[in-house]
C-alpha cells in the first residue's frame, strides 16, 4: 500500500482498544458517584468523531448525552453542566487552545474531566481528572478516536445495565485492527482509482447518516477542504432533499457513504436520487468488507470506523495525484485568527 506502515497502523488501532480496561474502571467509579450525564466537547475535527458515541448514547440509553459545539458552551454556559456531568474532551496534540479553554471552563463547574490525548504531558494530559494515552497521526486518529469514544459509550451504558452484550462487544472488537488492515488492503486498488476520477474534482455532495454521518462530515471538512483544498457540501442524508437535491445535475460528484446500522434506508434513499441526474454517484458501503467473527450488531456500530479507514487510503493516492500533500496548509496553525 502507498505511503502506509503496517505496524505503526496496528499499534495505534491496538492501543486505542488496550485503553478498554481503564475505561470501563473510569466509567464505573463516575456512575458510581452519582454521575448524570455526559457531555463530548472537542474541537474541530476531534469533535466531529465522538459523534457517533453520542448518538449511540442518545438512542439507546437513558444517560443523557450532550454534543455541543464548545465554544458556543464556553461563551453562553449549558444549564444541563455541572457538578454530576462527565466531560469527554479529545484532543491530538492534548494543547488545542479551544480545547483547553472548554477544560478550564467545565473543570470550573465542577464536571469531571476524561480526556482523550495522544500525549501526556500536556494541559489536557496533565489537568484532566482521567487521562487516556494513546498516540496516533493524522492518518490513524480517526479510528483510535471513534474506538475510544464508543469503549466509553458502551461501558457507560454496561454499569447502567443497558448493555448485556458488553463483555461478547468488546472481545469482537480486539480483532479489529487486523480486519481494519484487511479491508484498506481490500480497498486499496478503488482507492487508486477513485483518487484519478477524483484528482480534477473542484467539488463534492458527500452525504450519509446515523454513525456514519460523522465520517461523511469529517472527511468532506478535514481531509477534503482543509487537507486538499477541494470544496465539499456535507449534508445528512435526510437533509439532502431540503436544499442540496437542486445541485445535482450531470458531472456534479455525489458520494455517499453507507453503514450498517438502522440509519442506511436514508442513504440508500438519495442513491436513488442521485443515479438519476448526475454521472458521478460514488457509493462507499461498509457492507462490502468482510470481517469474519464481527456480528451484525457490531458491524453497525463501528461503521464509521471502516469508512475512516478506507477513506484514509483514498486521501494517501490524493495527495500523490493532486502532487499535493496532506500536511500542506495556507491558514491553519500558520497565521492569527
Amino acid at each position: 500500500m502507498i505511503n502506509f506502515d503496517i505496524d505503526r497502523f496496528l499499534r495505534i488501532q491496538s492501543g486505542a482498544l488496550a485503553l478498554q480496561p481503564a475505561i470501563h474502571e473510569a466509567t464505573g467509579r463516575l456512575i458510581a458517584a452519582g454521575k448524570r450525564n455526559v457531555f463530548f466537547l472537542g474541537t474541530g475535527g476531534a469533535a466531529i468523531l465522538m459523534q457517533p458515541a453520542a448518538l449511540l448514547l442518545q438512542r439507546r440509553s437513558g444517560f443523557p448525552a450532550f454534543m455541543e459545539i464548545a465554544a458556543e458552551l464556553v461563551t453562553a454556559g449549558h444549564e444541563a453542566l455541572g457538578r454530576d456531568s462527565i466531560v469527554v474532551i479529545p484532543s491530538l496534540s492534548g494543547t488545542t487552545k479551544e480545547s483547553v479553554a472548554t477544560l478550564e471552563y467545565c473543570r470550573s463547574k465542577g464536571a469531571s474531566i476524561i480526556s482523550l490525548v495522544g500525549h501526556a504531558d500536556t494541559p489536557l494530559g496533565q489537568q484532566a481528572d482521567h487521562v487516556f494515552v494513546n498516540f496516533a497521526e493524522d492518518d490513524t486518529s480517526s479510528e483510535s478516536f471513534y474506538l475510544q469514544s464508543l469503549l466509553i459509550a458502551l461501558s457507560l451504558m454496561a454499569h447502567r445495565g443497558e448493555f448485556a452484550d458488553h463483555a461478547r462487544t468488546v472481545a469482537e472488537l480486539s480483532a479489529l485492527p487486523a480486519q481494519l488492515l484487511a479491508a484498506k488492503q481490500q480497498f486499496e486498488p478503488e482507492a487508486d482509482r477513485l483518487a484519478a476520477a477524483f484528482a480534477g474534482e473542484p467539488y463534492h455532495i458527500i452525504t450519509a447518516a446515523g454513525g456514519s454521518w460523522a465520517q461523511a462530515w469529517y472527511y468532506g471538512m478535514c481531509i477534503l477542504e482543509e487537507m486538499q483544498w477541494i470544496r465539499t457540501r456535507p449534508v445528512h442524508a435526510a437533509d439532502f432533499f431540503h436544499g442540496t437535491l437542486e445541485l445535482v445535475e450531470k458531472g456534479v460528484s455525489v458520494m455517499i457513504f453507507k453503514g450498517e446500522d438502522a440509519y442506511r434506508p436514508l442513504a440508500d434513499r438519495v442513491e436513488r436520487f442521485a443515479r438519476q441526474y448526475t454521472d458521478k454517484v460514488t457509493v462507499l458501503d461498509t457492507a462490502a468488507f468482510a470481517m469474519p467473527g464481527i456480528s451484525p450488531e457490531t458491524r453497525a456500530l463501528i461503521s464509521p470506523v471502516i469508512l475512516a479507514t478506507i477513506l484514509e487510503r483514498l486521501s494517501a493516492h490524493l495527495e500523490v495525484k493532486r502532487n499535493h500533500p496532506l500536511t500542506t496548509r495556507r491558514y491553519y496553525k500558520k497565521v492569527s485568527y
